[in-house]
């Protein structure tokens, strides 16, 4: 049996192909792909050859954002069935190394995540029509109005979700905070989201473009600034040391970093959820303020947690969803992603 893979050879070499499929095996599935979103991650690979230190060595298809249906299981599968529409969780943590033991599996020692070039062999993705995964990794849908294309997006909001963890873990609860939010992307529209179904009183957003802020009132904001027509706009936020009770920073952009801290206030908190290279950051200010500042990476049971806020639409994520291709037209798919003025989440469909 083969199936169409989209797979990157090489900075700006994305191709479409064909391999074989094996039958699934014990505690596998074989899932009929339905759609799969282009990540930050996936850009930079096709775009620069990686991010960070992290490069593509060898042809990898991409994609972590998936959902499918089952067409077939191996021996011993249980709770799901041919037919059933899930979620599939991209990561694979070994749960025997010191982190998994201590409940921290998203810092796994050996973790095993789709679409990844940080280990060698690198671990390849769900962008291809059929694919076999754990059975351990797919999470039923239970409402049938929710679309795969939905469901797609439960990695990037147990992303959020897992921000928004960290953040309750340093300030309490974020029922009526003032937030926040820097960076109008999926993830910074997801945390829109997640911060309003938590009750949140005040959800500000910036970005440098007016589509995707307007995408995050859909979302949740409660007010956006367009920081490249507005650059004052954060100014009146500045007053009393800071106005915000917590700040999430999903660009990566020093400018942004400076703002979040600028208008957070004391003993406030400052999440970075963006990743990019070494960028500079503002210490006395951090440190003036007495500001917790804090890093979040992936999640752990916040996947199935965003599975199930989906399928209940409790977080209603079509409005970041802008639009979709073929899996055969990868390559226009991943252009439209990049024009940010037009695009938030671009998705691929599969044969399944």
């Amino acid at each position: 049996m083969k199936t169409r893979i989209c797979r990157l050879h090489a900075k700006d070499d994305l191709r479409i192909e064909e391999i074989e499929v094996a039958p699934p095996g014990p505690g596998e599935i074989l899932i009929a792909m339905g759609a799969g979103g282009i990540c930050g991650s996936d850009m930079h690979y096709w775009l620069d050859g990686g991010f960070g230190p992290i490069r593509v060595q060898e042809p990898i298809v991409l994609g972590h954002e998936i959902a499918g249906t089952v067409r077939d299981m191996g021996k011993g599968v249980e709770g799901l069935s041919v037919g059933t529409r899930v979620a599939v969780n991209p990561s694979r943590p070994c749960n025997d190394c010191t982190y998994c033991r201590q409940g921290l599996q998203q810092h796994c020692l050996t973790m095993r995540f789709f679409g990844s070039a940080l280990r060698f062999p690198h671990e390849q993705g769900g962008f291809r029509d059929l694919m076999v995964v754990d059975a351990a990794q797919c999470v039923p849908l239970e409402n049938p109005e929710v679309t795969l294309a939905e469901a797609a997006c439960a990695e990037p909001l147990a992303v959020c979700l897992h921000a928004l963890n960290r953040a309750g873990a340093m300030v309490g609860s974020l029922a009526g905070k003032r937030v926040l939010v820097t960076g109008a992307g999926p993830i910074g529209a997801l945390t829109a989201a997640a911060l309003r179904q938590a009750g949140a009183e005040q959800i500000v957003v910036t970005d440098l473009e007016d589509y995707p802020l307007e995408v995050t009132r859909r979302m949740g904001a409660t007010e956006t600034v367009n920081m490249r027509s507005d650059p004052a706009g954060l100014d009146g936020f500045m007053a009393g040391k800071g106005h915000f009770d917590l700040s999430f920073e999903c660009s990566a952009a020093p400018s942004a970093i400076r703002s979040a801290v600028t208008v957070t206030r004391p003993q406030g908190a400052v999440i970075a959820v963006g990743v990019a290279g070494d960028v500079p950051v503002p210490l006395n200010l951090i440190v003036g303020k007495e500001i917790a500042f804090a890093g979040t990476h992936r999640f752990t049971s916040e996947y199935a947690q965003a599975v199930r806020m989906i399928d209940r639409r409790r977080i209603d994520v079509r409005p970041i969803i802008t639009s979709t291709f073929d899996v055969g037209d990868a390559g226009t798919a991943f252009g439209v992603a990049r024009d940010r003025r037009n695009a938030v989440k671009v998705q691929l469909s599969f044969a399944g």
